[in-house]
């Protein structure tokens, strides 16, 4: 189930708040923890047993790590179980089939391998045990006695499928006590409405137009048409889960959770860092603390460092997916951060801003075409149509398709994609009778507008099946 879905919208959402506010405080984290089950197991429901697995499994661990707190060689002969079990779940749902087709090619074996359907939000769950287990660990947080409430942590349904990833102790205290009041929760909806808008009215548009040309062979393509759908997916991909990650926010204030916020204008960037530091927070934010920082950081030595870059990007490609193509993809971003910190981003930032916009733009937008091409031979094909070496027209008759019918889209896309909105809201409260005159107007007209943008998006479910959601794939 997904959140951009008729059934969610109308019959499971307005269920679970229902039965929420009605019993209670006693009940709510059982509520919120039966639910999240049965959101998980809608789809599939064999691989709830799979998570309640994964539950007891960490909270096993965290008692027996939090037993031998004073025993340092039991503590880490735990944390390492815990966090190989951990890995084992991931590996074999994930990455087993890669394996073993990796091993048939370079040892000429045959072994053959039924395909083995990946749980939805696996990668993201899995992340989250693993950071309660060495929290847990290295004393940075409270063992949780309760299973119901660490089974929630775990499972809680706004943010398993696709993040933000929630580190144990920026909730621990809201699993165990919070409240929902008016303005909260009407928060809530707001900042639903827009990440639902995102999703429906933007980024399923966005993507039927890279759908349609990263499936046409490159030899078919003009450089225009090329451009367009690299800049079409760029944007579906942001509005897809970004808008993923507003619903998310939007839904745990209903419930009176405050996750930490997972996307920042990513594409206002002017270096490769500053982009990472933008897209994705809760997932680079883990990385860092859990696998740079234990490499070593940045305090073994300047090409240590550097080393250690590498490595975790390396392996930030290589989570989204079990392909070569995201390991590529999560090498060549770290092989950039490299260069901006071996002396590049000083050199781009002496240019000025324009120039590194542009750079930054540039190399994202390469790194998107490994991201979405199926394999290397369509990437570089693409490429070479990008850059004009490949002999192939400058524009076609497609491209001036796609400009007609969804020009107007691609620029509310690039403006929605700015912090405008932002801006502007600032540049309205500096103004002379803000709370006079403005407020009472925005008050007037912000309802009509999330209203629009509601009952549009429930036009275009109800009108189209088409509702794809991209990192269902990781």
């Amino acid at each position: 189930m997904v959140f951009s879905n008729l059934v969610f919208l109308f019959v499971f959402l307005p269920i679970v708040l229902l039965c929420y506010f009605l019993f209670g405080k006693w009940m709510k984290n059982t509520i919120l923890l039966i639910a999240s089950l049965i959101f998980y197991a809608w789809g599939e429901p064999t691989y709830v047993f799979l998570m309640l697995f994964s539950i007891a499994m960490n909270f096993t661990f965290g008692l027996l790590i939090n037993h031998a707190r004073d025993r340092l060689p039991l503590r880490k002969m735990y944390l390492s179980l815990a966090v190989i079990g951990n890995l084992l779940i991931l590996g074999y749902f994930k990455y087993a089939g890669f394996v073993v087709d990796n091993l048939n090619q370079l040892f000429g074996l045959s072994i053959e391998m039924e395909p083995i359907p990946l749980p939805i939000g696996i990668s993201f769950f899995t992340f989250q045990a693993m950071s309660y287990i060495i929290d847990v660990y290295r004393k940075d947080t409270e063992v949780q006695r309760n299973i119901i409430s660490l089974a929630l942590y775990i499972s809680l349904f706004p943010q398993l499928v696709a993040g933000p990833i929630v580190r144990y102790n920026t909730i621990a205290e809201q699993i165990k006590k919070r409240t929902v009041h008016l303005d909260k929760f009407a928060e809530g909806i707001k900042r639903f409405v827009i990440g639902l808008a995102k999703k429906v009215i933007l980024a399923n548009a966005f993507a039927e137009v890279a759908d349609a040309v990263y499936t046409t062979p490159a030899a078919e393509l003009s450089v225009a048409s090329v451009w367009i759908g690299v800049a079409a997916y760029g944007l579906q991909i942001y509005f897809d889960f970004s808008g993923y990650s507003d619903m998310a926010i939007g839904l745990g204030k209903m419930f009176g959770f405050d996750f930490l916020e997972n996307f920042h204008y990513p594409y206002i960037a002017r270096s490769v860092a500053e982009f990472w530091r933008r897209w994705h927070i809760s997932l680079a934010t883990w990385f860092k603390d859990y696998v740079y920082i234990p490499l070593g950081g940045n305090r073994k030595g300047y090409y240590r460092t550097l080393l250690n870059l590498l490595i975790v990007w390396t392996i930030t490609g290589f989570w989204h997916g079990a392909s070569w193509t995201f390991v590529v993809w999560g090498f060549y971003f770290g092989v950039f951060i490299v260069l901006e910190r071996i002396g590049l981003g000083k050199w781009i930032e002496k240019l000025g801003k324009p120039v590194g916009h542009l750079y930054a733009f540039l190399v994202v937008m390469i790194g998107w075409v490994f991201f979405r091409a199926d394999d290397f031979g369509y990437a570089f094909s693409l490429l070479r149509v990008m850059f004009g070496f490949s002999g192939n027209s400058l524009i076609d008759g497609t491209a001036f398709i796609y400009l007609n019918d969804y020009g107007l889209l691609f620029i509310i896309g690039f403006i929605a994609s700015l912090p405008i909105m932002p801006w502007i809201t600032q540049k309205l409260k500096t103004m002379n009778q803000y709370e006079q005159r403005i407020v009472p107007i925005l008050s007037l007209v912000m309802p009509v507008v999330y209203m629009l943008l509601m009952v549009f998006s429930m036009i275009l479910l109800v009108n189209s099946t088409y509702n794809p959601f991209i990192y269902f794939r990781f």
